[in-house]
């Protein structure tokens, strides 16, 4: 998995600083790779509704989740989180591995990205390729303007 995801970055010319490190189960062990990287890490949290619609949120490491307003933002019914069989189905990974970058293996384009606002205002974000023993740095605006158009995904920005 996370070779196709440096042949697709490669591809599509997106620069990105590359570090390997033991596994990272939680924010805390993050960190150190976030310090590393200089790049602000964040929370992806796989979610889904009772209409089995997918969601893939980008949150800040350090903010609550509030499920009822993001609900509400995005008009959906109540958000939970997904099973670990459909994120391994739909984005190729698996918890504490999710990232933005698996929507390369959402070829059907069931997950709808979420971004919060204080997220996509970052310069530089850390991020796994499909795998928690690796993370990437890579400049925000490529994933909005080159990364996510050419996964033809599209996102949503929350508050």
């Amino acid at each position: 998995m996370r070779q196709s995801v440096f042949d697709f970055l490669d591809e599509l010319h997106i620069q990105y600083e590359k570090l390997e490190h033991p596994p990272i189960l939680t924010m805390e062990e993050g960190k150190e790779v976030k310090r590393q990287l200089n790049a602000t890490s964040c929370k992806n949290l796989f979610l889904c509704n009772k209409q089995k619609e997918y969601f893939l949120l980008m949150y800040p490491e350090n903010k609550k989740l509030d499920s009822k307003s993001i609900s509400r933002q995005i008009g959906s019914s109540h958000l939970s989180f997904a099973r670990q069989e459909d994120m391994q189905c739909l984005l190729h990974t698996t918890p504490g591995a999710a990232s933005v970058l698996g929507l390369i293996f959402d070829m059907e384009n069931r997950v709808r990205l979420l971004i919060d606002h204080e997220i996509a205002e970052t310069e530089y974000i850390a991020c796994h390729p499909c795998i928690n023993t690796c993370s990437l740095k890579i400049r925000m605006t490529d994933l909005l303007t080159v990364f996510l158009p050419a996964v033809k995904h599209d996102y949503t920005i929350i508050k």
